[in-house]
């Protein structure tokens, strides 16, 4: 008797009319699940003609009987296609990982535990098994089905520039949560090529090789309705084009917004630390104290770069892990870059006024400017390590 827990895994096996496979790709895959790895399989079934659902249904009544509740099926009344199938398939998931396979042994189930593994060794969001890296290949196909498989992988990679040598497998592993918020159209008949083009750009992807394996029984989709595919396939990579245009331009957006909305907080925090060396320096050279207006002008600017980089660190560039060693490194980067500002300024202030004969009052706000901005650019790429466009 096996205990109920967690699954750990969930392995979704979409079925439209593969009563002769289903059963027989149920028990491979219970057998080349990992020892010491729950797993679920959840077959979603398109009202099969055939009786493929009723079969798994019998079957999984005779794991319960065993007290085993490893295999599920769904049931879905009209045939709605292979990527919305498996959109249902991860609604009713419980696992964190989930597997997306075929079930007519095209998928060998013995690869199951290398995309595991390598999830597991590499850390990484998706892993892909690929027809198309070393190692890999395809079994009995045509030289047609060969030269429509490759050419639907090169539209992919050139049209959606997805990272993956095999962006059309059918044959993956995910970590749900880079799918989370993402709105899929279920077009076609690929949900991985949609994964590649709306998920975070972020993701680590790997790939390990396979052999495709022909069906031995029952009827390809691809082959009883080649051109309505590859007409769906076109669609979708079109649909999917302008889908991925129209979020590089929202991204592109989203990152000026946030360049000028920090640039202009860098500069606010710049135009308060002007108040900081004034009130500073004249408390020390008038009041009590009474130093020497140069020594009063240094502990002004000290107090400036000090309360300037703490309001920069914080507010500008969000950061708040104050380590001392970190915290130490900024502040020395920090000054330096300040200091290299303040260069730049007296530079280009003498550059247009004693070479070009420029104004001083409008020579000085430029060469601020120009110092400012300089210094905005260094300070967000090397002191707080940012990314200069996000």
């Amino acid at each position: 008797m096996v205990p109920r827990q967690n699954p750990q895994v969930s392995i979704i096996v979409p079925t439209y009319n593969e009563s002769q496979n289903i059963i027989s790709v149920l028990k491979s895959i219970r057998e080349n699940i990992p020892k010491g790895v729950w797993a679920e399989t959840i077959v979603v079934d398109d009202d099969s003609p055939d009786g493929t659902g009723r079969l798994v249904d019998d079957y999984v009544e005779g794991l319960r009987r065993l007290a085993e509740d490893t295999v599920s099926v769904v049931h879905r009344r009209v045939r709605e296609g292979l990527a919305s199938a498996i959109l249902n398939g991860i609604q009713s998931a419980k696992a964190d990982t989930i597997i997306v396979m075929d079930s007519d042994f095209s998928h060998p189930p013995q690869v199951i535990p290398r995309l595991l593994e390598t999830l597991r060794q590499y850390q990484c969001d998706l892993v892909v098994a690929s027809r198309y890296v070393r190692g890999g290949g395809t079994r009995g196909w045509p030289l047609k089905r060969r030269m429509i498989s490759r050419g639907a992988a090169l539209i992919a990679k050139l049209g959606l520039r997805v990272k993956t040598k095999d962006p059309m497998s059918g044959f993956f592993a995910f970590r749900r949560n880079i799918i989370n918020g993402l709105t899929f159209d279920a077009l076609g008949y690929k949900f991985l090529l949609e994964v590649l083009v709306k998920a975070n750009k972020n993701i680590t992807i790997r790939e390990v090789p396979y052999t495709f394996e022909n069906r031995r029984l029952g009827k390809s989709k691809l082959d009883a309705s080649l051109y309505k595919t590859v007409t769906e396939y076109l669609r979708a990579v079109w649909k999917l084009y302008k889908s991925k245009r129209i979020q590089e331009a929202a991204a592109r957006e989203r990152k000026s917004v946030r360049f000028v909305s920090k640039a202009a907080r860098f500069f606010t925090v710049g135009a308060s630390g002007f108040g900081v060396n004034y009130l500073v320096s004249m408390l020390f050279a008038s009041g009590l104290s009474e130093f020497w207006y140069v020594h009063a002008n240094a502990l002004g600017i000290a107090a400036s770069l000090s309360t300037n980089f703490i309001l920069n660190k914080v507010w500008t560039f969000e950061d708040r892990d104050f380590g001392l060693k970190r915290t130490l490194s900024q502040y020395g980067r920090f000054a330096a870059f300040s200091s290299l500002g303040a260069a730049v300024q007296l530079g280009a202030v003498y550059w247009m006024v004693d070479t070009h004969g420029v104004s001083y009052p409008f020579a000085l706000l430029a060469a601020i400017a120009a110092a400012a901005f300089s210094n905005f650019v260094l300070n967000k790429t090397l002191t707080f390590r940012e990314d200069l466009w996000d």
